[in-house]
């Protein structure tokens, strides 16, 4: 598929509105779904603001008003237009039971030709194109945060996804301005299943009296040259979705080294997920406010 006009967005959380946005940025229609109309609102206002922000930064494209862009976005609870949607993106929270019900509905709605992208951290691609009548239209298409300003996205082949399917997201990405990387099926992929093993040992650390959360990150910044250090992506991503992904690699490869370290799941219990909710590893309260 050459012609991708209109693209279905499913969630509107971080990755959601940033997906929405750069798709807007870069001409395409968007219909971005989610349960309530006040999600839906907040996600408008952070779209409006990371427009703003986009130009203060000078990122790169076209330069067009900020209510031109945001007309491009429909929002909606109960996927009204997705029967015209080329292209689906989902990026609903790590439970399969949701997500499978999303599919299902997606499946019932969409054209035969609409692609299916999962943007999932650990789930199987193939687990989720079962869960459809078009498993050769469903990939994975694991985009990072923020969307707009990375210029990657780590591809993943199901079982039975096709090779159109696979150009046809490469396709998508080109619009975007992003490369893709593709890779096989397997629970994390590449990114999560090195990544999360990264920062549940970096919170071992913390936990276990052998650093602070300042000293870990320091040292991965100043002795390798990461642009942030664990922790601090932790904050970024969301502690309850590290922990979230950190369960499922357990739960997949019956492996101890994926175990939970007790302080991350006592932190998310405690509702301190990171830049979300202003308090992580690291105190935001300042900063967002």
């Amino acid at each position: 598929m050459s012609d991708i006009h209109t693209v279905g967005v499913v969630g509107a959380g971080v990755m959601g509105t940033g997906l929405a946005q750069a798709l807007a940025q870069t001409g395409h229609r968007v219909l971005l779904v989610d349960r309530t109309k006040e999600i839906l609102a907040a996600a408008e206002r952070t779209i409006a603001q990371g427009l703003r922000f986009g130009r203060v930064l000078g990122a790169k494209g076209p330069k067009e008003d900020r209510r031109t862009v945001l007309g491009r976005i429909g929002l909606t609870t109960d996927y009204e237009g997705f029967d015209q949607a080329d292209f689906v993106i989902e990026n609903i929270t790590e439970d399969w039971g949701l997500k499978k019900g999303v599919y299902e509905r997606l499946d019932a709605v969409c054209p035969e030709r609409t692609v299916f992208a999962a943007n999932t951290s650990v789930i199987p691609i193939t687990r989720i194109g079962a869960a459809t009548s078009r498993p050769d239209r469903v990939l994975g298409m694991h985009f990072m945060n923020p969307v707009p300003l990375k210029p990657t996205v780590e591809m993943i082949r199901g079982h039975h996804t096709s090779a159109a399917t696979v150009d046809t997201a490469r396709t998508l990405l080109s619009q975007l301005g992003k490369e893709g990387i593709l890779v096989e099926d397997s629970p994390g992929f590449v990114t999560n299943r090195v990544l999360m093993l990264t920062v549940n040992e970096a919170v071992y650390l913390v936990h276990e009296g052998v650093a602070g959360a300042e000293e870990v990150d320091r040292i991965f910044k100043t002795c390798f040259g990461h642009t942030m250090g664990p922790l601090e992506t932790a904050d970024l991503i969301g502690l309850d979705t590290i922990l979230q992904s950190v369960e499922g690699l357990y739960t997949a490869f019956s492996d101890s080294k994926y175990r939970p370290c007790p302080l991350l799941v006592r932190m998310v219990d405690a509702g301190l997920l990171g830049r979300k909710s202003g308090q992580g590893f690291y105190n935001y309260a300042t900063t967002l406010a």
